[in-house]
């Protein structure tokens, strides 16, 4: 419990006085965060929707495509260029932090960094809201990581009313707040299932070609797309923030069923607010503590469409949560080469990195099975995510009509 003798901070000051937007449905936040139908600033998964998610994968699509050439690189190179980038990752990043660089590099936006707070003013005592704004003057986007909660959504807010007063205001991306939500992870992880349940191209599909599936492999009632079918998530539930923000996603989508492989831990189970936004949207959820628990009458690991395997996030533990997890058997939550086996033919093994190598939810022998997409996953956000920085930029349309203009012919997305 907090001290309540210790006055708050000025940045607790700041994310209390967006206490009453902050609690808001996030319909309503939504509307805030775009306009008309571009989104404004990107801060959580239910801003996305399946028409807008279908955009950004045909602009994706078409960005890795003309990166294969040297006119098309050029193009890209030249559409942002007078666009400079703020990465503002004060929590540790590998994957989320180069896939933003790379993506920016794509449009030849200038990419400037600060990874450490200790190395910029804050460390002489200014507020994360301070910065923000700083950065705001400097630069034409900011992409933000905190270990805060709440801090991207409230900087957002703070860019609109700074535009609202005629000030400078820029957009906002949120590529990791708290324990809250990561949408562009999300946004990835849909993107990688788009190509996989495209089933047209070997690099992205388990299992060819879909006649070959329904008429070889016995999937006679198998389709396209990513309706209709069961998502497994599997490991720490409750403080997985890519898996909130995915599971939104795919809730947006007609006939779905999301399966939550979790141990009956308070921490690691699904939180309430999670289940309770997917019961609103109507989805089917089944929660088990293990791959082997049968549902439609079969073991978990034979009946799902796809797989999405988390690491335990220990550096969450409290000394408290430490000593329960160390009593608990945590073997269920580990794939093995022998589950792998039993996974439907065209089944995508999904995992938003890093993973644990002492953990060990995923071990390095399954990498070579064809249906593990993991780094298959890690690249494609490059593409998207030069994709959704394209459409906050509003350079999506001169991409489609440039590539239209020069790639008629069908391509094989094969990058």
């Amino acid at each position: 419990m907090a001290d309540s003798t210790v006055p708050p901070t000025r940045d607790e000051l700041d994310l209390r006085a967006y206490e009453g937007r902050l609690s808001r449905p996030i319909r309503e936040k939504a509307a805030e965060l775009q306009e008309g139908t571009r989104l404004r600033h990107v801060i959580f998964a239910g801003q996305f929707w399946p028409a807008l998610l279908e955009d950004l994968a045909e602009t994706a699509d078409q960005i890795r495509v003309m990166s294969q050439s040297r006119p098309g690189q050029d193009f890209l190179r030249d559409l942002l260029a007078n666009r400079r980038v703020m990465l503002y990752f004060t929590q540790p990043s590998t994957r989320t932090f180069l896939s933003f660089t790379a993506a920016c590099q794509i449009l030849g936006m200038v990419c400037n960094e600060v990874r450490d707070a200790s190395t910029s003013s804050e460390a002489k005592g200014e507020t994360r809201f301070d910065s923000i704004r700083m950065f705001s003057s400097y630069f034409d986007l900011i992409i933000m990581r905190s270990p805060l909660a709440r801090l991207a959504e409230s900087c957002a807010y703070l860019m609109n009313d700074l535009e609202q007063s005629g000030q400078r205001s820029v957009p906002i991306v949120n590529a990791g707040s708290g324990a809250d939500e990561h949408p562009t992870q999300a946004l990835l992880d849909v993107y990688t299932l788009q190509r996989t349940f495209q089933f047209e191209n070997p690099k992205d599909s388990p299992v060819g070609r879909l006649d070959e599936l329904r008429t070889v492999h016995g999937y006679t009632e198998l389709t396209t797309g990513l309706a209709g079918k069961t998502y497994c998530f599997c490991g720490d539930i409750g403080r997985g923030r890519t898996v909130r923000s995915l599971a939104m996603l795919l809730a947006e989508y007609p006939g779905v069923r999301l399966v939550f492989v979790t141990p009956d831990h308070e921490k690691l189970r699904m939180r309430d607010d999670l289940r309770q936004r997917l019961a609103n949207k109507g989805v089917p959820v089944v929660e088990v503590d293990s791959l082997e628990a049968p549902i439609d009458g079969v073991p978990t690991i034979e009946a799902i469409d796809a797989l999405y395997m988390t690491r335990v996030q220990k550096e969450h533990d409290t000394a408290e949560d430490a000593e329960s997890l160390a009593r608990l058997d945590l073997t269920p939550y580990k794939l093995t080469p022998a589950l792998v086996r039993r996974m439907r033919a065209y089944a995508p093994i999904l995992h938003p990195f890093p993973r644990d190598q002492h953990f060990g939810e995923i071990p390095a022998e399954i990498d070579a099975d064809p249906r593990a997409m993991y780094f298959r996953q890690a690249r494609n956000g490059m593409w998207v995510r030069a994709a959704l920085l394209a459409h906050l930029m509003d350079a999506d349309g001169s991409i489609d009509r440039y590539f239209h203009r020069k790639f008629r012919e069908r391509h094989e997305y094969s990058s």
